[in-house]
């Protein structure tokens, strides 16, 4: 899957748009399907906003159940008010937000940890509570593979070392990020 720049502004300007919804103003336009046919395949999602680089919602679909257009919109609000790790977005911080995007591949089951690639793949843990963290969390907190792993059991709600008893049912996949701020270079 390759993204287009064109549709990696639309989908940006639309999570802005559909978090500026709630205080307000317009709705997100729907895009020209026919041109970016990319826009309406049914691909998981997530979207990322963070404020001076502090992380202030991040919630995405595991599996695209609509059009990518239309989860991206709704991770977006999402994100703004659902996160429960933080209160509701207030008005004021909407100029301050940058968004980040991330679309993800297929998941792909391992037989060893070895086969993770830090900085190329994210985790999907298929057990417990079951958990994701994004490719680019390992990268951003300089992990290497075991914090990696020890952070996707915590998630999941498992004592950190838990992924050293036996293989679990992890899949990877990779993701295609992108950000207001990469885009507006």
């Amino acid at each position: 899957m390759k993204i287009s720049q064109e549709e990696k502004i639309i989908l940006l300007k639309a999570a802005r748009q559909s978090i500026s919804y709630l205080f307000n103003a317009k709705e997100p336009e729907q895009p020209d399907y026919k041109k970016y046919p990319l826009l309406k395949e049914k691909l998981g999602a997530f979207v990322t906003l963070t404020i001076n680089h502090q992380l202030r919602g991040c919630i995405g679909y595991i599996i695209g159940r609509e059009p990518l257009f239309e989860t991206i919109c709704s991770a977006a609000v999402h994100a703004a008010v659902n996160d429960p790790r933080f209160s509701a977005l207030k008005k004021p911080e909407l100029e301050k937000i940058k968004i980040e995007i991330s679309i993800l591949s297929e998941f792909v089951p391992i037989k060893n940890y070895d086969e993770i690639i830090i900085g190329t793949h994210g985790l999907y843990l298929d057990e417990g509570n079951g958990g994701l963290l994004l490719p680019q969390v390992a990268t951003e907190h300089k992990m290497n593979r075991e914090q990696f792993l020890s952070a996707i059991c915590n998630k999941s709600g498992f004592y950190s070392e838990f992924w050293k008893e036996r293989v679990l049912k992890i899949k990877v996949f990779t993701a295609e990020i992108f950000s207001e701020e990469e885009t507006e270079k």
